[in-house]
């Protein structure tokens, strides 16, 4: 069966998109890959293998620009969906699975011009622009935030080393892989009490910001694990009690599959504020936390003299195995 997978831009996306193409190759499916040459989906999968065919289009975002810019956005995709589905034309593609951001437009136009069922996967608690333009046309929208609560597609590795939490001996700051200011100063201002307290620091710093964390810590006479960045994140997380982190999807449900609880601190300017309200999904189930900046550090150092195992516990009943399977299960089954 030949199948599509479009979108990307970010490490959140493109996470997606490689557990769906890992669980099609399982069964002995190499889809196919269109994505950009902005954002990250060049960098990710130009040498990725497990894919029969890859393309990567001049496409670029639309919502943030205005006037003449955001015409010839429009224009262009126009022009690559033209291009996709004579792809799905000449390769008798089947389906065409979204995994969403603004390089997923061309292909996914083109599954609906071309009458071919498109399947999408919606990350976060509130739509994206694209999603909402797509969802009325689409054969089915998977969303692990809305009914009926779909798995969300995260390495196993993080259900392996799961664990219940009871006392926090040991705090994980994220900011992922770019890293946060934010979190990072946030990290810096309580470090002192924390080491009072005798909890230990695990700290991911993003690429950036590395050198001067690392020279704050040196100044404060702190030794903490600090790294920029690391791939195989499972092996810091499985050592921390408690994280605080941004609530990008894929982050914000790794830790879930790893039964961490979190503080989390949304990234404001995230689309549609759409890290807030992942956060406040995890937080309605008490499951984990939001940052109140009118509490501020007092807020984790208060958390930290909590038993924290409910919480942990409670995770392990919403983030559920097999995600890919899953949704890849019912991707064929509906073709």
């Amino acid at each position: 069966m030949s199948i599509i997978i479009t979108g990307g831009g970010t490490g959140g996306h493109l996470n997606v998109a490689k557990a769906f193409k890992e669980e099609l190759n399982k069964r002995g499916i190499k889809p196919l890959y269109i994505g950009s040459t902005k954002g990250l989906d060049k960098i990710w999968f130009e040498k990725e293998e497990g894919f029969s065919e890859k393309y990567f289009f001049d496409s670029s975002g639309v919502v943030n620009k205005q006037g003449l810019k955001k015409l010839d956005s429009l224009i262009n995709i126009l022009k690559i969906s033209k291009k996709c589905k004579d792809i799905i034309k000449k390769r008798n593609i089947k389906a065409v699975i979204s995994v969403g951001g603004y390089s997923a437009a061309p292909a996914s136009f083109a599954a609906i011009l071309s009458n071919t069922p498109l399947f999408i996967h919606e990350q976060n608690a509130i739509k994206g622009k694209l999603n909402q333009i797509l969802s009325p046309f689409a054969k089915r929208v998977f969303c692990s935030f809305l009914p009926p609560y779909d798995p969300y597609p995260v390495s196993e590795i993080f259900f392996e080393k799961r664990r219940i939490r009871k006392e926090i001996k040991t705090v994980i700051f994220l900011g992922g892989s770019q890293g946060a200011k934010e979190i990072n100063d946030f990290a810096l201002n309580v470090a002192k009490k924390l080491e009072q307290m005798g909890i230990k620091i695990i700290h991911q710093t993003g690429k950036k910001d590395f050198e001067r964390v690392k020279k704050e810590y040196k100044k404060l006479n702190i030794k903490a694990d600090i790294f920029d960045f690391d791939k195989n994140i499972v092996a810091k997380i499985e050592k921390a009690d408690f994280a605080i982190s941004r609530a990008g999807a894929s982050t914000l449900w790794e830790l879930a599959a790893n039964a961490i609880p979190a503080l989390f601190l949304p990234y404001p300017y995230a689309a549609g504020n759409h890290q807030e309200f992942n956060a406040k999904f995890l937080v309605k189930q008490k499951a984990s936390f939001l940052y109140d900046k009118k509490l501020g550090s007092k807020q984790l150092l208060d958390i930290i003299k909590k038993d924290i195992s409910p919480y942990s516990k409670k995770l392990t009943t919403l983030a559920k195995k097999e995600g890919a399977k899953t949704i890849i299960d019912e991707i064929l089954k509906n073709n």
